[in-house]
């Protein structure tokens, strides 16, 4: 095991905890349940981007067009 981490290993990390946390808060709060999953998901989609390809970009045109 190694004490070092990329800045992205540990972004991957952080947001897989952050995903089991919406799934945890999920389990136990039904009112919530359905926005805490799409939200882990959301977070493991990013960190499973990040893990395939730490320098890959995404458009950010279809995101400002919700705003």
């Amino acid at each position: 095991m190694t004490d070092k981490a990329t800045h992205v290993q540990l972004a991957v990390r952080l947001l897989r905890d952050a995903a089991g946390f919406f799934r945890n808060v999920a389990d136990q709060n039904p009112a919530v349940a359905n926005q805490m999953r799409e939200n882990a998901d959301v977070y493991e989609e990013v960190a499973a981007l990040l893990d395939d390809d730490p320098d890959g970009t995404v458009s950010l045109d279809d995101a400002d067009a919700s705003d």
